[in-house]
């Protein structure tokens, strides 16, 4: 297969991705939002939903997995594989977030990432971007966080645009 521009339709359908699915994460250690970012604790997500990309439908399936070095900072990498769809595309994105934990019942978070993109029979894609938003209280150690990424292409000439901002939920339970 020769190489291929991702079209627009890709870039929406990310978008919807992210807007439409839910990453389920749970904290391990004691309750309680600012608990939930506090060193040591370890966060695990699970990704499922479906995208579109080289004119194709996919299934994607992802796991992540965090670590909270100090209060607030947190080490992660996520992993996301695209089947379904031909090529095959598996993203790899090793992570660095950092959750204000002073605030009482907003935590503002700020994050950076790099990503990898394998794409099956094709030239490896690379990306890096950051991110911005708030997690916010729900109670009984469950938060929301919501907020804005920016992802930039290395080598955007394989892209119809070379940068994507989408917005991205998450839905956190904390034990």
């Amino acid at each position: 297969m020769t190489n291929k521009i991702v079209n627009k339709q890709m870039i929406l359908s990310v978008v919807l991705l992210l807007v439409s699915n839910v990453v389920f994460a749970a904290s391990i250690g004691t309750g309680g939002l600012s608990a939930a970012f506090s060193k040591g604790n370890v966060n695990l997500g699970i990704v499922a939903g479906s995208g579109q990309a080289f004119r194709e439908d996919y299934i994607i399936l992802g796991v992540g997995v965090g670590y909270y070095v100090l209060n607030g900072l947190e080490l992660g990498v996520d992993v996301q594989h695209w089947f379904s769809g031909d090529p095959a595309i598996t993203k790899i994105s090793p992570q660095i977030k950092y959750v204000f934990t002073q605030p009482k019942t907003i935590k503002p978070y700020v994050g950076v990432f790099y990503r990898t993109t394998f794409i099956e029979d094709l030239d490896n894609e690379s990306s890096y971007g950051y991110r911005a938003g708030a997690f916010f209280s729900g109670g009984n150690g469950v938060y929301v966080g919501g907020g804005i990424v920016y992802e930039e292409y290395e080598d955007c000439s394989r892209f119809v645009d070379c940068s994507n901002t989408y917005p991205e939920i998450i839905i956190s339970v904390s034990f």
